[in-house]
């Protein structure tokens, strides 16, 4: 006889959802100084949720703006670390998603939690913002909003990147609002072509914070900002290393101040650059503009890091505490244990920055994460693994750098 399937949706849930939002709210008013909308839901209604990433604490956002339990799409990286892990599912079941990457069953557990009558949150973004920009959405987003027939809930979270950026240790003193912008109902969504309702959903979640709408205070301004940058407009290729509010380049010595405003200025110099974002597109701009493919004689960069194999949906399992990295153009190089692993980069399937700096990797059907000090820069290994994968499929003008 089949075992009867379990209900995704548990009243306990209920019960989690409400304690978890009585001791955050507290916590949100003090560290974040958002505004939270309630959204007046329809009685009975459910809803997909698709909101534009900025902190980590955007999930809590949504969840305190509603009025019963939200069930989140969220990365594998969440249900690999063991008890905590555990305790989330059975306390909250988020929905999980294999991060970048086509994942059927995370489109089947959301139409489960559907029919069960719940509401779904997500990001299109898949991804936290770097510069203040929302990032890159995947048009996959639309499919499984038609699929699902739900109403469509836009939450717009402005001045997140202000108060938390994502290369940033520290929550700055200023303003943010958070809230449902707009509503569209099961037979609006319909009635749309996907490149129209995928229109919609950019336009919708677009925010840029690239402008001077505020002050966002802190002493530590541009502290791990090297998380983030790794290209001079006088060296190229570089590294830096950031103090209280500046950030200096450490091959010419280049300073540049992070104002409360979010402006940047040169300190010693003249930085072409207002903003982080305009620093962070011509970052990516030099990235599309490199051949990578050629520079795979001597490693771009040298640096070491802990280094896992994460067994989805379970844990971690330690391979090397300190293991070497290199990276190439073509390639990343770790050594671990006395013995190097290659990984090139148009065989691995999918690399991401989870978090602030963590980095995964894809590859022959396992998933790898180095985890770096403070400094580390995941970002680069990323931009720079899809670039030559662009080159290698013979779409050299592509712009997509994994983010």
């Amino acid at each position: 006889m089949a075992k009867k399937k379990q209900k995704w949706i548990k009243f306990r849930h209920r019960f989690w959802w409400a304690f978890a939002n009585t001791i955050l709210k507290p916590y949100i008013r003090l560290t974040y100084r958002a505004k939270i909308e309630k959204f007046k839901a329809e009685k009975g209604k459910q809803y997909l949720v698709v909101f534009n990433h900025q902190t980590a604490f955007d999930q809590f956002f949504v969840g305190i703006s509603f009025k019963k339990p939200v069930y989140y799409v969220a990365s594998e990286d969440l249900f690999s670390n063991g008890f905590i892990s555990k305790f989330l599912r059975w306390a909250v079941a988020p929905i999980p998603i294999k991060k970048q990457a086509t994942d059927p069953r995370a489109v089947m557990n959301c139409m489960r939690v559907k029919r069960e009558g719940g509401t779904i949150a997500l990001s299109p973004e898949g991804n936290r913002t770097y510069s203040g920009k929302t990032e890159y959405m995947k048009p996959a987003i639309v499919a499984l909003a038609k699929a699902l027939k739900m109403p469509i809930a836009f939450y717009r979270i402005e001045g997140g990147y202000g108060v938390q950026p994502r290369w940033s240790n520290c929550n700055r003193k200023g303003k943010m609002r958070c809230y449902v912008s707009k509503v569209m109902e099961v037979e609006e969504v319909q009635a749309l072509s996907n490149e129209e309702l995928f229109d919609v959903m950019q336009k919708e979640l677009y925010v840029n914070e690239a402008v001077a709408d505020g002050e966002y205070r802190h002493k530590r301004l541009a502290e791990n900002l090297e998380r983030s940058a790794y290209w001079c407009p006088d060296c190229g290729l570089s590294t830096f290393e950031s103090e209280k509010d500046i950030i200096t380049c450490k091959k010419c010595g280049k300073q540049i101040r992070y104002l409360p405003t979010k402006e940047l200025v040169g300190v010693n110099c003249e930085f072409p650059y207002p903003f982080y974002n305009d620093w962070y597109e011509a970052q990516s701009a030099f990235i599309n503009g490199l051949d990578v493919t050629k520079l795979v004689d001597q490693p771009l960069y040298c640096e070491q890091a802990r280094f896992s194999e994460v067994i989805l949906y379970k844990n971690k399992k330690l391979i090397d505490e300190n293991a070497k990295i290199a990276l190439f153009g073509d390639r990343v190089e770790i050594e671990a244990n006395g013995e190097v692993m290659k990984m090139p980069f148009e065989e691995v399937a999918v690399a991401t920055v989870l978090g602030r700096n963590k980095l995964n990797f894809y590859f022959d059907g396992k998933v790898y994460q180095l985890k770096g000090d403070a400094h580390f820069n995941a970002l680069k290994y990323v931009q720079i693994c899809y670039r030559c994968k662009n080159i290698k499929k013979g779409d050299e003008n592509g712009k997509f750098l994994g983010l």
